[in-house]
């Protein structure tokens, strides 16, 4: 089976790298979350005092980063860690994964020029196919032309719920009824941007994941990957 490019985009709580690294697991593909890029950008601003409203601090502070996507060990894939991320060589695969960290990165993700440095990081990563990569623009921005893209969504009382549980899981305690006002703050804040907003693209296939797991759901798109996978060539996913 040809090796392919598959972007899945969708809004918070849609189970999007859950989904994402099961696929990756499934067909022996890389897993490449480009979320995880703009937390450790958010990191080094937070850490520098940088303010988030300062767009040419954060795009000359985004310039002068590196950040480095691994794959994990199973230990850590048991974990529930997705990759290992290393913010100019130093590892901060934990730090990232707060909610501090979560939104600065929801604002850095507004700021055009933040946005091409980290697409540009994005696509030399997923160079060569063979990798998923999960996001909010990757089907319309960073691989417009990837061989598989799709668009996971689920209604807003699921996706808070899920959210919700992770929040429980790591000890913090909130209402449920302060997540599913987050969610679709995050919503408006994803879809309403000015650079890169939330999109389906075009020729994405919509999952609607309210009712299904991430399991089936990641079953799913391997089904679909490979009918895709049989059908002509449709132009590489791999952007130059």
């Amino acid at each position: 089976m040809a090796k392919l490019t598959i972007a899945i985009d969708g809004p918070a709580g849609s189970g999007k790298s859950s989904v994402a690294r099961r696929v990756a697991e499934l067909l022996g593909y890389l897993y490449l979350d480009s979320g995880a890029m703009y937390r450790a950008l958010a990191l080094k601003a937070l850490e520098r005092g940088v303010p988030l409203e300062d767009e040419a601090r954060l795009d000359a502070l985004a310039r002068e980063t590196h950040v480095e996507l691994r794959a994990a060990s199973p230990e850590q894939i048991a974990a529930g860690v997705k990759n290992r991320v290393f913010l100019d060589g130093r590892e901060v695969t934990a730090e990232i994964r707060t909610d501090q960290v979560a939104q600065a990165a929801s604002r850095l993700a507004t700021i055009a020029g933040v946005r091409a440095v980290l697409v540009a990081e994005q696509q030399r990563a997923g160079a060569g196919g063979g990798v998923v990569m999960e996001g909010r623009d990757i089907g319309t921005v960073v691989f417009p032309r990837a061989e598989l893209k799709i668009f996971l969504d689920a209604s807003p009382e699921v996706r808070a719920e899920r959210r919700w549980k992770e929040h429980q899981e790591k000890g913090e305690t909130m209402p449920l009824n302060e997540v599913l006002d987050e969610v679709h703050e995050r919503d408006q804040r994803d879809r309403e941007r000015k650079v890169s907003p939330l999109l389906r693209a075009p020729d994405a296939v919509l999952v609607d994941n309210t009712a299904m797991d991430a399991e089936e759901t990641a079953r799913l798109i391997v089904l679909l990957a490979a009918e895709r996978a049989k059908e002509p060539a449709r132009g590489a996913g791999r952007e130059a």
